[in-house]
Order: structure tokens, then C-alpha cells, then sequence
């Protein structure tokens, strides 16, 4: 038994090694910057607590030190390669400000790829998916799903700040995305909410429409498979942290799965449940929130509970004022209409519109919320980003703001459709 346990720690270790990740990114063609004989030495010291991932977190740490003439596998910029093209990393460190180091691409074609694979896995994605297939294809498989990311969300980022392991040393990574670098990393919530939200979305609507069990599943399996690795590619995780977030997810999707028809009809049926929506999603980010200082991720857990509180009490409204928009049982299984012209300009129209009123209903709110949050407690409101670095800000800002958000995509929204007669 101690040996089993002794050779399960070592694979453990080996998988957390930076190392591998710098491979894969060297075999995909992403080189850095950073000095010859820092990355080198780096590399002697990728032995103990940092294999371990066991080293303190560096909120500003980048891709290493200012560029020097003789790169990070000994070849010059572009140097016989025609197709190799200088990079910033994706996106700036909000929390930091860090916008990265340059690198190089080797390969276009795979970073397209990796960039396309990690967006699949952000926040961004979720809250532009989430509204078109609630109005476009299956409200209930919309609010469900809903319910299964903000969970999964919520167990995986308070996870993170329980381990509290930081990322990928770099050099030898090279950081090809700094947004997310100065939050912890063990387990990958990309690769939970990249793996639970097609998973879940292949059980919702298998048997409910018309499709092949392979094809559904085979849908799931690439897109889960393509975040996890670009997460990999992106110098954010190491392949440990992917693969425990990719089984990770699957437990929570098996503890959760189960109870989601019971979880919605309490919602919608419950006289109660607007109280026991705002309270449980409420204490749940206090929870959080609780468990480390402010980063990246604060905000994300509170977004997406914020964003859960909201569309669940507007399925809530849509109930008990009769508008509720789910097929009869008597329908099932649902086909996939006919593709026309009319059809796709609907869903254009519809999708368009409605992402109009959410993106100006989050623009008011964000400018309301945060100047009155500011005078509330008596804190300036000329540096925003400093403002949200409070929790008392930060947390009731995300609260407040993506529930009305989340209520106004699944009830107000479609109320305009009607009215507009794109329902």
C-alpha cells in the first residue's frame, strides 16, 4: 500500500513538472523571449516544492526577463522560418496590469487553434452560449446548464484557493495568456467547466432531440478535449492540473446530474425559492470570497453565482406569470428545423438583439453599481480596479450586476421577443 501510494506521489509529481509543458509548447511551435541562461537555470531547479507545486504564488510574474538578442532555443526571430510571427500574450493580467512578454509563433494554424479551444473554456464564451440556446434552441437545457456552471465554477475556484498551488514556472513556459496568472491553478477550472458544460449539454439533449449517441458524445469529447490541452498550450496548467480538472468536473457532473430536474422544478414551483436562491447563492460567494485575498477569481466565482441567482429566479417568474417557454412532453423527441433563410435570420435577429440589451443593461448597471458601492463605504471611485480589489466592493458589484443580467436573458429578454414577434 505505501508503495502504491509512494508511485502514485511521483506520477503526481512528474505531471506537475513545468518542463512538459515547455515540450508541448516547443513541439506546437511557441518560443520565448526570455534569456538563455535564466531559462536554463530554471530548468536545473525544476526539481522539489516547484514540481510539487508546492512554491508561493508571484502575482506579476511573466514570461522572464526584457528580451535578449540570443532566444530561448538558440534561434533568432524568425530565422529561416518565414511563417514564425511575434506575439503578445492574450489579454493583460486585470489584476496586475501585467501584459507579458513577447514570444514567438512557429506555428499559426495551432495557435488559432489552442486561442479558439481556450475561449470555449472563458467566462466570455459562456455568457454569449448560454442566451442562444436559450433562445434560439431549449430554454430548460439553458437554465440547467446554467445551474452545472455555477456550481462547477464555485467548487472549482474555491478549490483552487484551498490548494493554493501557483502556476507553471516561467521560464521554461512561456506564458501565452497572463489574464488568469495571478490566480492559483490546481485543478484547472477551464478544463471543469470545458468538460462539464458539453458533457452536461450532450445528457440534457440526448433522447430529449433527435441525434446519434456517437455523434452527441464525440461533439462532447472534442470540445472538452480541445480546452483542456490549449490550457496546456497557453502555459496556464500543467498537464496534473488539466487531467485532475477533467475528472474533477465529471464528479461534480455525477453528484450533480441527478438532482438537476428536482434543483429546477424547485426553483420555478417553490414559493419560497426566491429566498433560497439569494441566500444560498449569496453565502455561497461569502465563502469563497473568505478563503484568500481578492484576485481574478473572486470575481469570476461571484459572476457566475450572481449570474445562476439570476436566471433562476427570473425561471421563477416565467413560471408563476405563465411564460414559460418548454415544450410539452407530448413533442418529444424534438427535430431540428429545416435551415432557411428566414430561420437563420430569426436566430440572428434574436441573438443579436437580445446580446444588444444584455451587453447596455451590464453597461448601466456596472455604472451605477460601482460609483454608489464606492460612497457606500467611503471608498474613492477615480481607480476602479482598485475599488474592486475590496471585497465589499467586488463581491456585491458581481452580485448585483450579473443577476440582472442573468434574470433579464432568461425572462425579460424573451418578453421582448414577443412583444417584437421574433419569439
Amino acid at each position: 500500500m505505501v508503495g502504491v501510494v509512494k508511485q502514485f506521489v511521483q506520477m503526481c509529481n512528474y505531471l506537475q513538472d513545468p518542463c512538459h509543458v515547455a515540450r508541448f509548447q516547443n513541439l506546437c511551435g511557441v518560443k520565448g523571449t526570455f534569456p538563455e541562461k535564466r531559462s536554463r537555470l530554471q530548468q536545473q531547479r525544476g526539481g522539489g516544492a516547484e514540481q510539487a507545486g508546492l512554491r508561493e504564488r508571484s502575482p506579476g510574474l511573466g514570461n522572464g526577463d526584457a528580451p535578449a538578442p540570443q532566444l530561448n532555443g538558440g534561434a533568432g526571430p524568425g530565422a529561416g522560418e518565414p511563417e514564425t510571427a511575434r506575439a503578445k500574450p492574450l489579454r493583460r493580467n486585470s489584476l496586475t496590469g501585467d501584459v507579458g512578454q513577447e514570444f514567438l509563433i512557429h506555428n499559426r494554424l495551432l495557435f488559432s487553434l489552442f486561442t479558439f479551444g481556450t475561449e470555449l473554456g472563458n467566462e466570455m464564451f459562456f455568457i454569449a452560449f448560454f442566451p442562444f440556446v436559450c433562445w434560439n434552441m431549449d430554454a430548460l437545457v439553458s437554465r440547467r446548464l446554467i445551474v452545472v456552471w455555477a456550481w462547477n465554477l464555485f467548487v472549482g475556484q474555491s478549490t483552487k484557493d484551498m490548494v493554493r498551488w501557483s502556476r507553471p514556472a516561467s521560464p521554461p513556459v512561456v506564458k501565452v495568456e497572463v489574464f488568469y496568472n495571478s490566480e492559483y491553478s490546481m485543478p484547472s477550472t477551464h478544463a471543469m467547466t470545458g468538460t462539464a458544460i458539453p458533457f452536461c449539454l450532450f445528457m440534457l439533449t440526448y433522447g430529449r432531440w433527435q441525434y446519434t449517441f456517437l455523434f452527441g458524445f464525440c461533439v462532447a469529447l472534442s470540445w472538452s478535449v480541445l480546452v483542456c490541452v490549449s490550457r496546456v498550450y497557453m502555459g496556464m496548467h500543467s498537464i496534473l492540473e488539466v487531467i485532475t480538472g477533467f475528472l474533477y468536473s465529471l464528479l461534480v457532473l455525477a453528484f450533480f446530474y441527478p438532482v438537476l430536474d428536482k434543483i429546477d422544478n424547485y426553483y420555478m414551483m417553490d414559493a419560497y425559492s426566491p429566498l433560497m436562491i439569494i441566500v444560498s447563492h449569496v453565502s455561497l460567494g461569502l465563502a469563497a470570497f473568505s478563503l484568500d485575498s481578492w484576485s481574478t477569481s473572486r470575481g469570476d466565482t461571484a459572476q457566475a453565482l450572481g449570474t445562476g441567482a439570476g436566471a433562476a429566479l427570473a425561471s421563477h417568474a416565467n413560471y408563476q406569470l405563465g411564460l414559460l417557454l418548454d415544450p410539452p412532453l407530448s413533442s418529444l423527441p424534438l427535430t431540428f428545423p429545416t435551415i432557411s433563410a428566414g430561420l437563420i435570420l430569426r436566430s440572428l435577429l434574436r441573438f443579436f438583439i437580445g446580446v444588444a440589451v444584455l451587453l447596455i443593461t451590464r453597461m448601466v448597471m456596472k455604472a451605477v453599481t460601482i460609483p454608489f458601492l464606492c460612497r457606500l463605504f467611503g471608498l474613492p471611485s477615480d481607480d476602479v480596479r482598485r475599488a474592486r480589489q475590496q471585497m465589499r466592493v467586488e463581491l456585491p458589484y458581481r452580485y448585483i450586476v450579473y443577476s440582472v443580467v442573468g434574470f433579464s436573458c432568461v425572462c425579460f429578454v424573451p418578453i421582448l421577443f414577443r412583444i417584437l414577434n421574433l419569439a
